[in-house]
């Protein structure tokens, strides 16, 4: 047998070794999570409590060892550790118990994973000194001078916080492998970014759109309708710090909105404007007009030269009396409040005029110029899909539009009926190609975009009309209603929702983990649907919908004994919960206790490892003597 053929076999034979031990491994956990909504702070603690496994480990390491105090001191410094560990003043006894501690967990936290995955994920300053620590096999005899020594030293060059320091990160990393983000990053909250900016450290995740991620997606790939639906969404909330960290400049609309708009309630900002001078507030107020009005108008242009997105009925400039007093919807005539129309043309209702055309393609060229929203936007539409089938389970943010009888609703576009599956897949084909080509303001797929932000049959919309004219401008809330899709009731049924897994070739043992919809607990809703099929994860971690709500939202953990949901309370600030110890430990909910554990090869990844040993073993020699001779 050739020399390189035979090494080349040898290397496949180790490979299928290491494959097929990979494979009885425990399952790693998942962490699911959605609607974010620019909460970052609330955010980042569920990221680095874990949704309170982090609490769990420590429990089960240190039950009888450590009194509940010294366990919940444990946890901030892992949560914490660049406010709680790094410079701290401690004794040498006291770094030597926390260096023990945390190497002692991360020891346990990694047991899951090979050697190898670990070694990967040390930090390469310290990385041999912590594989010495994590992987003690003999501390009580031979070698327990040499890893007393190793903490010695480290404490002695003045090291031990930066060592405390990777540790906790370490075992933030090992608890959860995988995070699954169900959708809308943006909007309402106030720090987006600083999200992003997050997710973009962890090292395994995948993104489920939502219809807020796919404005601001929209945005700067050359949609105006979105655009001013991102602009209008932020001067609502007062969020224009939010922009300003984008490099964002509102000085043109800012001197619009002063030239023709006056002070109107309707438009103030909302939430807690603490931090906004009053000329500020004032400012925002005019924009707020400027930028509604020219939504309405670009957004109607759109529904005249897209007629297959029937949504006719959302055409309402032209519906305004000549005095702008009152507007005829369906054949009632409806007083008009706080309006604000001296922009709209009676003769041509939808034409921009020539300073809101020139606003509105001025913020559109700072959208594409910013090199952070460029960055943020990359890596949304890299990790970002319209649905996720992950380990036998299908993951997405909003619904699949369905008709009263429980068919899939279906919609022409292009020529070509979409609905279900494949009407997911084609608004996920038209999202990359509105950003692959950014320049085109109005071809159909970017027209495609913003439909998904409110078209009838969108799956991330779920309803049959957004009525932002109405909540604006009528008293009467009638005519604010925007009527579910049949998919939100449907969904409580369990024949229903196996008939979505088929509808992605999945088996009846999968559950659906859905997002969009907050859970109003308060009232007794259950995030638990469907005889357990359909899981609901958006509890309210948006602090506007927690009036709703009753709790701060809902977190899933998957792992290789059990699912289950997790129900947080609310969270204040990162520094009350670091000078309070307040923890949030969150509700618990099982879902499933699994009749036996979970390993690899029980997953996808299991299924992928397979299929490769099986490929490996197609090239060996039939008879061992060809190999070892």
């Amino acid at each position: 047998m050739d020399k390189n053929l035979k090494a080349q076999t040898v290397d496949d034979l180790i490979e299928i070794i290491n494959l097929e031990a990979i494979k009885q491994l425990p399952k790693a956990t998942e962490h699911f999570i959605s609607d974010l909504h620019g909460e970052f702070e609330a955010f980042d603690h569920l990221l680095r409590n874990c949704s309170g496994v982090i609490s769990i480990k420590v429990d089960d390491l240190y039950d009888d060892i450590l009194t509940k105090e010294e366990k919940l001191e444990l946890c901030f410094n892992i949560y914490y550790p660049e406010d709680l560990i790094l410079n701290a003043e401690k004794t040498k006894d006291e770094w030597i118990t926390l260096l023990d501690q945390l190497v002692q967990l991360t020891r346990h936290v990694s047991s899951k994973y090979t050697r190898s995955k670990v070694r990967k994920a040390l930090p390469k300053s310290y990385a041999y000194i912590l594989e010495e620590l994590i992987y003690q096999y003999d501390e009580k005899d031979n070698k327990s001078r040499y890893y007393h020594t190793i903490f010695n030293t480290v404490i002695d060059l003045n090291l031990a916080d930066h060592f405390a320091l990777a540790l906790a990160k370490l075992i933030q990393r090992f608890v959860v492998d995988h995070l699954h983000v169900l959708g809308d990053i943006y909007d309402r909250g106030p720090d987006p970014d600083k999200i992003i900016d997050r997710l973009m450290e962890i090292p395994s995740l995948d993104i489920q759109l939502g219809n807020h991620d796919i404005i601001w997606i929209g945005a700067y790939s050359g949609s105006l309708a979105c655009l001013a639906n991102v602009l209008r969404i932020q001067l609502r909330y007062g969020h224009t710090q939010l922009l300003k960290d984008y490099g964002i400049d509102l000085t043109r609309l800012a001197k619009y909105g002063r030239r023709y708009y006056h002070d109107n309630p309707a438009f103030y900002p909302r939430g807690d404007n603490s931090d906004l001078s009053q000329e500020e507030i004032d400012d925002i107020t005019l924009m707020h007009q400027a930028i509604s009005i020219m939504q309405f108008k670009v957004e109607s242009q759109i529904i005249q030269r897209r007629p297959e997105f029937n949504m006719e009925p959302r055409l309402l400039l032209d519906k305004l009396s000549k005095d702008r007093q009152t507007i005829t919807i369906d054949g009632i005539e409806y007083p008009i409040e706080n309006g604000c129309f001296q922009r709209v043309d009676p003769e041509n209702p939808f034409e921009l005029t020539l300073g809101e055309e020139l606003v509105l393609l001025d913020l559109l060229h700072q959208f594409q110029n910013s090199e952070k929203l460029e960055r943020h936007i990359n890596f949304l539409v890299l990790h970002g899909t319209m649905y996720k089938c992950y380990n036998g389970n299908l993951l997405f943010h909003g619904c699949i539009p369905t008709t009263k009888d429980g068919e899939f609703m279906s919609v022409t576009l292009d020529g070509k009926a979409y609905s279900g599956r494949s009407l997911m897949e084609k608004f996920g084909e038209s999202i990359l190609k509105t950003f692959r080509d950014k320049n085109s303001m109005d071809d159909f797929a970017t027209d495609l975009v913003w439909y998904l932000w409110c078209g009838p049959v969108s799956t991330l919309f779920g309803k049959h009309a957004m009525k932002t004219f109405e909540r604006y401008f009528l008293k009467d809330k009638k005519t604010h209603k925007e009527i579910q899709n049949p998919y939100y009731e449907l969904r409580n049924e369990e024949d229903f929702c196996l008939k979505m897994l088929a509808e992605f070739d999945l088996q009846p043992s999968g559950y659906i983990i859905n997002g969009h919809t907050p859970v109003k607990a308060v009232s007794g809703e259950k995030p638990v649907k469907a005889n357990g099929k359909m899981l609901v994860i958006d509890g309210g971690l948006a602090k506007p919908y927690q009036k709703v709500t009753g709790i701060a939202g809902y977190t899933l953990v998957d792992n290789s004994y059990e699912i289950y949901i997790c129900a947080h309370h609310p969270f204040t600030t990162r520094e009350d919960a670091i000078s309070c110890r307040f923890d949030i430990l969150p509700k618990k909910y099982i879902i499933t206790e699994r009749s036996k554990r979970y390993y690899v090869g029980d997953t996808d990844i299991g299924l992928s490892l397979t299929a490769q040993i099986k490929e490996l073993k197609k090239n060996l020699p039939p008879y061992k003597s060809d190999i070892l001779n």
